[in-house]
């Protein structure tokens, strides 16, 4: 065909496995940078004075020392923060769920995104929250860690915590990704809201296959409970999960038999 060029994909080196560019692409890069990662739901009645955002903007405020910078529907964020407008926003899109990301400063690198929807049990916020550390700046990201009891507990009590993992790993505290694989998370936390506790039996959910017993969030009447991940690793959360799964069945069971 006129104007076609033929090409062919060559190998280099001894063998296409072992090519420059495979392997400038599958090798790990150790950095002594750090990010910490957060995903969160937070639940609420949907009524007409709910004011969104607020969970999001206390995280950054006690992780950052400051509220996000901006806020869009899509990169680059350039709106400056507000919770009124994009409480306005999600209103006017309600049914539908609204996408939205928000990003902090340049000295204080941290992007979140944010998704509110419109569910039977009222108005959630499902937000993942990334936050990056260079090596050797203060404070470390061992103080945003050890901050995170605190953290939680301000989130079971006034922001209707449903669920929040807490994950870390090193990384480039810019929060860009590189062309090679970076190392993998690892557990730090999960924190589960006072709702599911009661559903589930707070004698129950203490009694996690854990080594550390789970800390109490908020009044002894209805706590969250904090369970502490960083020794437990990935086998360990997987445990918590499949304890945890296994007792809200028999009680989503019972809510639903309720309900007919």
């Amino acid at each position: 065909m006129k104007g076609h060029c033929r090409s062919r994909i060559t190998p280099v080196g001894d063998g296409a496995p072992a090519s420059a560019f495979a392997g400038a692409t599958a090798r790990a890069e150790g950095t002594a940078d750090q990010q910490l990662l957060l995903t969160f739901v937070t639940r609420h009645p949907a009524e007409r004075e709910l004011l969104l955002g607020g969970a999001l903007e206390a995280v950054w405020q006690r992780l950052t020392g400051a509220p996000p910078a901006g806020w869009g529907t899509a990169e680059p964020a350039s709106i400056p923060w507000s919770r009124e407008e994009l409480t306005a926003l999600a209103r006017d899109r309600a049914p539908d769920p609204t996408w939205l990301v928000a990003v902090g400063r340049p000295d204080r690198p941290a992007i979140a995104t944010l998704r509110v929807t419109r569910t039977t049990g009222g108005v959630e916020e499902d937000v993942t929250l990334a936050l990056g550390r260079p090596a050797g700046a203060e404070p470390a990201l061992d103080g945003p860690v050890a901050a995170l009891p605190d953290l939680a507990e301000e989130l079971v009590t006034r922001h209707g915590l449903v669920s929040l993992l807490a994950q870390l790993r090193r990384a480039r505290a810019d929060l860009t990704v590189p062309a090679w694989l970076e190392a993998a998370p690892e557990p730090v936390a999960f924190v589960v809201g006072a709702e599911d506790v009661r559903s589930i039996g707070l004698d129950n959910a203490r009694r996690a296959p854990l080594a550390t017993r789970p800390a109490p969030l908020g009044p002894a009447s209805r706590p969250g409970l904090f369970y502490p991940l960083a020794d437990a690793g990935w086998v360990g959360f997987q445990r918590l999960m499949t304890h945890l799964h296994a007792l809200d069945r028999p009680a989503r069971a019972q809510r639903g038999a309720g309900r007919r």
